[in-house]
């Protein structure tokens, strides 16, 4: 059956957790790019131990906003503060509905005068899109699709140099010392003789830069970075690495948009498409509930208290103040025990039902994963991002938990695979759940992400 809109999709469907739960859809695509230029262990290791080349191309959504109210807009939408927020640099921009809970998050970067480009996963910009075209405001929106929808080109190229040896194969790369960037600001390189823009970047804890431009200079760039880093041990990520960068960054990509139930969302739901991500996203993991609220997370749960800032007006404000107040979950990394991750590997080799396979090096089977966190019996958080980090030698997730048992070295249980032997996703064979023991650490786990560039960040 075909529909015209998420809302009647909804309206048919009845349960926003049971169409999700069923999508056929599998994990957030990363198309295009090899999956493997070397290996995944020693490209993990490149950006820890010497030097990495991520190409970000292709796997998210660019919206472009022009107009004499493009930064009302984002201001109207989010919970940062855009007081001194300037030309030539970027933020983390987090959007939530009007109850406070995260629709969805992306990186704006501020181009020009009234020009920005939000680029990430797509459910921040269809909120931004939806209200930009039902407010009144002065701006004029162009979308960018990725690369798994868009049947063109894209506008422009996007990669990451990052890792100890970043300064070095950006000075060779330019043949000039490297310039003095602050954290999410932006400069102008010139590389095989093509003007590149550059956001000084850390997203795995290590120096580096996201370096974009027209793409039709995109092969030329890339060449020639990779030819100045083989000095340098530079490596190129494949698009089933670079995903796990997340883990040691600390950055929980995944959130279930809070847009599925409630009156003033409706105009909202109707005006999304009933093949927007937020219609064909799947729901994977142990963590149940029949209520899709359940699902919504808070800026705070996922690490952006920094962010919020009161000293402006935001779709959702009496909300996240009253979240502000009582803050019920901490984001933290859980590193799971190695001996039940083998247990699991190893009921491959056993009769029977198996334990929900765990693939490496990022074990995710669903857009949104959720696995509850058990203590005594009891839920005390939820886990969403699982993979293996070769630079930890842990399979970790990272998670939110409550407050109370959230505490550094704390022993609790992530429940691994889905009830009643699985769901009917097509990336879900018929298994068993199993108990997994994992210990509480820090978010981000790296030591130099956690105590290097995050505490610079300005918003």
């Amino acid at each position: 059956m075909s529909y015209e809109s998420l809302e009647e999709k909804l309206q048919t469907v009845g349960s926003p957790v049971e169409m999700l739960r069923h999508s056929q859809i599998g994990p957030y695509a990363f198309p295009v790019v090899r999956a493997e230029f070397t290996n995944w262990r020693d490209e993990q290791r490149a950006w820890r131990e010497t030097c990495a080349l991520f190409d970000q191309s292709h796997h998210m959504t660019d919206l472009y906003v022009e107009g004499r109210d493009a930064l009302k807009l984002f201001s109207d939408l989010g919970v940062n503060s855009f007081k001194n927020f300037n030309v030539n640099q970027a933020k983390q921009f987090v959007a939530c509905n009007h109850d406070g809970y995260v629709i969805g998050d992306a990186i704006l970067f501020y181009l020009d005068e009234n020009r920005f480009n939000l680029v990430g996963r797509p459910s921040a910009h269809n909120w931004v899109q939806y209200n930009r075209e039902k407010g009144r405001y002065d701006a004029k929106a162009e979308r960018d699709e990725r690369s798994a929808v868009n049947q063109g080109r894209r506008k422009v190229f996007r990669y990451q140099v990052q890792g100890p040896n970043a300064v070095k194969v950006m000075e060779k790369v330019t043949g000039k010392t490297a310039p003095a960037i602050r954290f999410f600001n932006m400069d102008l390189f010139k590389i095989a003789g093509r003007d590149v823009r550059a956001l000084r970047h850390g997203m795995v804890g290590q120096p580096g830069w996201e370096l974009f431009g027209p793409w039709e200079y995109g092969e030329e760039v890339r060449d020639a970075i990779v030819e100045a880093g083989q000095e340098y041990g530079i490596r190129q990520v494949g698009s089933r690495t670079y995903p796990t960068t997340c883990l040691e960054s600390g950055w929980i990509p995944s959130p279930v948009p809070a847009i599925y139930v409630g009156e003033q969302l409706k105009p909202y739901r109707q005006w999304l498409s009933a093949k927007s991500y937020e219609a064909m996203a799947s729901l994977g993991g142990s963590f149940y509930s029949d209520n899709i609220t359940d699902y919504y997370l808070t800026p705070y749960d996922l690490g952006y208290g920094s962010f919020v800032k009161f000293d402006h007006d935001f779709v959702g404000r009496k909300g996240v103040e009253k979240m502000a107040a009582n803050q019920r979950r901490k984001k933290v990394t859980l590193v799971w025990n190695g001996e039940d991750v083998a247990r699991v590997f190893g009921s491959l080799f056993q009769n029977g039902d198996i334990a929900k396979y765990i693939d490496l090096p990022l074990a995710n089977y669903a857009t949104l994963p959720y696995d509850k966190v058990l203590k005594g019996g009891k839920t005390v958080g939820i886990s969403t991002y699982t993979g293996y980090t070769y630079n930890e030698r842990a399979m970790v997730s990272l998670a939110m938990m409550d407050v109370e048992h959230s505490e550094l070295g704390s022993e609790v249980t992530v429940v691994w695979g889905e009830e009643g032997r699985g769901s009917s996703k097509p990336t879900v064979e018929r298994h068993k759940q199993a108990e997994i023991g994992v210990t509480v650490a820090p978010a981000p786990i790296s030591e130099v992400a956690r105590v290097g560039y995050r505490p610079t960040v300005k918003n």
